[in-house]
């Protein structure tokens, strides 16, 4: 039987060249944890056990998969996102460290507050949701999503953690159903926003395996789903409640224009750990 040193070895080894160093060491890391159910320190202290033949078995599924560069959360069916672990699957966007900062900004600004009413508009996989109703307290928390198979993986994930979450399936470009007018505190999204133009600077592995309905606008209205968020963010806001966008980079500014020109009393452009802008903040 081959050893955890030797096996992490092979994966890496596999994998190069649908993915280089140091990604192949770190995605073998995460198909280690998975596959042997262990953590990153006990890997690493029992670097000489043996792997038995089952766990082997799954490993080189795994790596047959990574060689068609499918990205690993697909692979192993799970991503981490804000301290979950949630099911994931090609109906869904595989959730991003930027939408985490997301929720962080959310977090950080409603803090000690209870009874919460929150919207998550695009919800895909649920990640926003989930993640604000493990940390608030006593919170309302509703996810609109077009894709039945994504809102199938979003109430998946709800019940393994019993989170509670309202989830409606709606086109957002209709009126939303089952919202109160003036009722929410917060309203979340990162809807679509890469232009069809960027394919051509995308990874195999995003535009072959990534629902493109969660990806992708048009060139010619990069601010489609903002202009309209915006509109059921003015309907179903408190006064004072507050709208946070996941953006394209390119757009913080034009994003923050179309906010205050529709009336929101203020909004701001935040920026991600890179220094790039990656969210907006409004206040109703």
């Amino acid at each position: 039987m081959a050893t955890i040193q030797e096996v992490q070895q092979l994966i890496r080894q596999k994998i190069r060249d649908a993915y280089p160093e140091p990604e192949a060491g770190a995605i073998a890391q995460l198909v280690l944890e998975h596959v042997l159910q262990k953590s990153r320190l006990q890997l690493s202290l029992q670097q000489q056990e043996p792997v038995n033949p089952e766990q082997e078995a799954k490993v080189q599924e795994a790596i047959v998969r990574l060689q068609q560069q499918e990205p690993v959360q697909y692979v192993l069916g799970v991503a981490h996102f804000y301290g979950l672990e949630l099911q994931v699957d090609e109906r869904v966007l595989i959730p991003r460290p930027e939408t985490e900062e997301l929720v962080d900004l959310v977090l950080k600004e409603h803090k000690g507050q209870q009874g919460l009413q929150v919207l998550d508009i695009c919800t895909g996989s649920g990640c926003i949701p989930l993640a604000l109703v493990a940390n608030l307290t006593a919170v309302k928390a509703y996810g609109l999503e077009i894709s039945v198979g994504a809102l199938e993986v979003a109430k998946a994930n709800a019940e393994e953690y019993m989170l509670p979450v309202e989830w409606l399936q709606q086109d957002v470009f209709e009126p939303v159903q089952g919202i109160a007018a003036g009722s929410l505190d917060v309203i979340t999204s990162n809807p679509p926003y890469v232009l069809e133009e960027e394919k051509q600077l995308m990874r195999p592995n995003v535009l072959q395996y990534e629902p493109h309905l969660a990806l992708f606008v048009p060139d010619t209205d990069a601010l489609k789903y903002y202009r309209r968020i915006t509109a059921v963010a003015k309907e179903l806001l408190k006064e004072k409640g507050k709208l946070y966008f996941e953006i394209n980079e390119r757009y913080g500014k034009l994003v923050q224009e179309l906010l205050l020109e529709a009336g929101f009393a203020e909004a701001a452009v935040v920026q991600d750990l890179f220094g790039k802008n990656r969210m907006v903040r409004a206040v109703k």
